[in-house]
């Protein structure tokens, strides 16, 4: 939790806006350049001190209110049967995602015949096919592979 529950930020910003605001009175006479000089920094102080103070409020009341499993997310494919996707609550076997790594592999192997990609290319795209996780990821990677036949396509009726 550390030092003082986090809010070490908001107390040093605190005793510093209290010092300032202590020094104030003393150094009003002094010189007028001081003076407005406290005019301005007195309350930007007090004011970083209540932002500092409601931020860690709200990422206490977050980290509190969390779902359990929120950390828990990125565990890797072997150790999970079925992922769920969060943004629509879909749920993804770990057969479907190696079914689809496999149809993928094969387009991506049909396309290297028809289309001469850079070996770095075709190796980036298999190594994407082979860190399949989400249902993002494979849409993805779905578009990446559909524009590449359509550069293929372009390419074989120009010749």
């Amino acid at each position: 939790m550390g030092y003082l529950g986090n809010h070490l930020a908001t107390v040093v910003t605190g005793v510093f806006a209290a010092v300032l605001t202590g020094l104030w009175p003393i150094f009003v006479d002094f010189a007028p350049i001081l003076n407005f000089v406290f005019i301005i920094c007195v309350p930007i102080t007090w004011f970083l001190t209540f932002t500092c103070w409601i931020s860690q409020k709200s990422t206490d009341y977050m980290h509190k209110h969390a779902p359990a499993h929120a950390h828990n997310e990125k565990k890797s494919l072997s150790n999970l049967q079925t992922i769920q996707t969060t943004t629509t609550g879909n749920q993804v076997s770990l057969s479907e995602i190696k079914q689809v790594q496999g149809e993928l592999s094969a387009e991506l192997s049909s396309l290297k015949e028809s289309v001469k990609l850079k070996d770095s290319e075709i190796e980036r795209l298999n190594q994407e096919i082979s860190n399949l996780q989400t249902l993002v990821q494979i849409e993805s990677l779905k578009t990446e592979l559909a524009n590449l036949k359509m550069l293929a396509s372009k390419h074989n009726s120009k010749k």
